[in-house]
Parts: C-alpha cells; sequence; structure tokens
C-alpha cells in the first residue's frame, strides 16, 4: 500500500504530536504537577526573571498543568493551536531560567521550534480537532442555506 503525500504527512503529524505529548506528560509534566507545593513554588519562581514575585505556587502549578494537561491534549490533537500557545510560553519562561542560570536553554528552545512548526502545520487529518471540525461540517445547520431557500 503506498500512501499518498498528504496521508503522509497526517502520519508524522501523528507520529510528532503524540511523541512529543507523551514525552510531556510522562517525562516532565506528570513529575512537575504531582510533586506538591514545593515543587510549584520552586518552578514559579523562575517567573521572578520578569519581575513577577506573587504567587509562585500559582504560576508553577500553571506551568507544570501546561505541560501535563497540554501533553494530553498535544497527543489527542485537541484545542491544538491554544495548547501549543501555553506550552510555547511555557518554553520562553523555561528559556528564560535556563539562560538566567548560566545553563543551556538548548532543551526549552529545541520544543519551542517543534512547538511552532505544529502551530504553522496544524494537528493533521488524525487528531481529535479534524474529527471535531468534520462531525460539525457533516451536521445539519439550523439556519437553511441560500439553496434550501
Amino acid at each position: 500500500m503506498r500512501l499518498s503525500r498528504w496521508a503522509s504527512v497526517d502520519l508524522v503529524l501523528l507520529l510528532l504530536r503524540v511523541g512529543i505529548g507523551a514525552s510531556f506528560v510522562f517525562a516532565y509534566g506528570w513529575a512537575k504537577i504531582s510533586g506538591g507545593l514545593e515543587t510549584w513554588t520552586d518552578l514559579g519562581s523562575n517567573m521572578a526573571i520578569f519581575g513577577v514575585t506573587v504567587w509562585p505556587a500559582a504560576w508553577g502549578f500553571m506551568a507544570a498543568l501546561t505541560e501535563f494537561a497540554g501533553g494530553i491534549l498535544l497527543m489527542l490533537g485537541l484545542f491544538l493551536r491554544p495548547v501549543l500557545v501555553f506550552l510555547l510560553l511555557t518554553m520562553a519562561v523555561a528559556t528564560a531560567s535556563h539562560l538566567a542560570a548560566g545553563e543551556g536553554p538548548w532543551h526549552a528552545t529545541e520544543m519551542a521550534t517543534v512547538f511552532v512548526a505544529l502551530l504553522l502545520l496544524g494537528p493533521g487529518r488524525y487528531s481529535l480537532d479534524a474529527w471535531w471540525a468534520t462531525a460539525d461540517s457533516s451536521t445539519p445547520s439550523a439556519t437553511p442555506s441560500t439553496a434550501d431557500r
């Protein structure tokens, strides 16, 4: 069986979304979301780089939730573009914190590059966003079209 070029692209997008999403859920997000208040406070204290020193636990929880829930939504291809915006913001903070610590920001910048590419390409055919769009377009609208009038 030979796949068309676009079917191959959709398959690659699925593979990329699932691989990166699983990484964010299991390698990063779960450890942070299950780490509790101390982990969230430590993570959220990175916002001080931007002059934000209030509610570090809340900021840390939001970052952990973004990585965990964002990874799940990324795998599913659900609400992909809004999720990618939140993941990009998280990677921007991670990049800044690594630079401020004198470390290389390479992982965060690599992930940001992948997220920008996915933002531009979209979720692909094998995603819940695509399924949802197809289901919506096949549902008859309540308003008659000009052909029905």
